[in-house]
């Protein structure tokens, strides 16, 4: 009997092999649950495009921001597990776990793991008409003006919030969130003088340091930026031990077989190991992460509890 019961699953064993050994044979598409312009679209992009031409079939990058990049994750939650809808995530999706008690999915439960991408840093920076040339002056005017001072994020749950959640936790100052719809409309508005600071990826935020649109105050790492060696820690300059990084990954709608997501895996694994990627996104402050999807799949479970103990002890809220 119990041989013929394994006799009986081969049959489906040997179809989903042959199915992974034939994916894709037609366009994948990678939901991306934020706006154009910010780090997970734009490596979304590099992303897809190394994929098409690793394995011939078009990658297209769908953009669906909303809701603190919950509108997108469901689109793909609920998609079909066939390897053909592919979900960009990052940080932002362990932060919600916490935060969006009432979801229509729950990450672990919903997605599988499939790989991370990479992670960077981020940056403390400050509209140039911000009387703060230092971090501790930005703080000091802070705590001079409690309220007054205001902070831009891509939404609710976003690295960006949290980091600058953290920030008023440790430095005990009281400045305004302002979420946006994306990343993109947050940094024009600090651009525009509208918000007086953000911290932002320093992939994006590179250039407007370099044309003094903005005034870098401090990375978000333990160590300084090598795209940004002139501008120290904010642990060094005064807030010890802080950190907060932006990191990005791929997940895939619950059901997906181990097989095709094991080719997924080491598909992207050949991506961010090429000399060429790599040596770009050195240039860019972006540093390429490998994983099995067990791997990753832990790696996930701990940023949820990390963040779930950062907004317990910040008091984040949604907004």
């Amino acid at each position: 009997m119990q041989r013929r019961t394994l006799l009986g699953l081969l049959p489906a064993a040997l179809a989903t092999r042959a199915f992974a050994d034939t994916w894709p044979d037609k366009p994948v598409k990678i939901v991306v649950p934020f706006g154009p312009g910010g780090p997970a679209d734009v490596y979304a992009r590099i992303l897809g495009q190394a994929l098409t031409e690793q394995l011939g079939q078009q990658f297209i990058i769908d953009n669906k921001p909303g809701a603190g990049a919950i509108i997108g994750t469901e689109v793909v939650a609920k998609a079909n597990p066939d390897g053909y809808t592919l979900l960009m995530m990052s940080n932002t999706h362990t932060t919600n776990e916490t935060l969006f008690a009432h979801k229509p999915y729950q990450l672990m439960r919903d997605l599988v793991p499939v790989s991370p991408i990479n992670s960077s840093d981020l940056v403390m920076v400050v509209h140039p008409s911000v009387p703060a040339r230092t971090l501790q002056e930005f703080i000091a005017l802070a705590k001079a003006q409690p309220g007054k001072l205001s902070y831009a994020s891509s939404g609710p749950g976003t690295p960006y919030h949290m980091a600058g959640e953290l920030f008023k936790a440790m430095t005990h100052t009281d400045i305004l969130h302002v979420p946006h719809k994306s990343s993109g409309e947050a940094r024009n508005d600090v651009m525009g003088g509208h918000v007086q600071m953000m911290l932002d990826a320093v992939t994006t935020m590179k250039g407007p340091i370099d044309a003094k649109e903005v005034r870098a105050l401090g990375t978000t790492g333990l160590k300084r930026s090598a795209i940004l060696p002139d501008v120290p820690t904010i642990d060094e300059a005064g807030v010890p031990g802080y950190e907060a990084t932006i990191w990005l990954g791929i997940m895939a709608p619950k059901g997906t077989p181990p097989e095709l997501v094991d080719k997924l895996n080491a598909d992207i694994a050949k991506v961010v190991a090429t000399p060429k990627i790599r040596d770009a996104w050195a240039q860019q402050g972006a540093v390429p992460m490998t994983m099995t999807p067990a791997a990753f799949g832990d790696f996930l479970k701990k940023d949820i509890a990390k963040w779930a103990e950062v907004i317990k002890v910040s008091g984040a809220t949604i907004q």
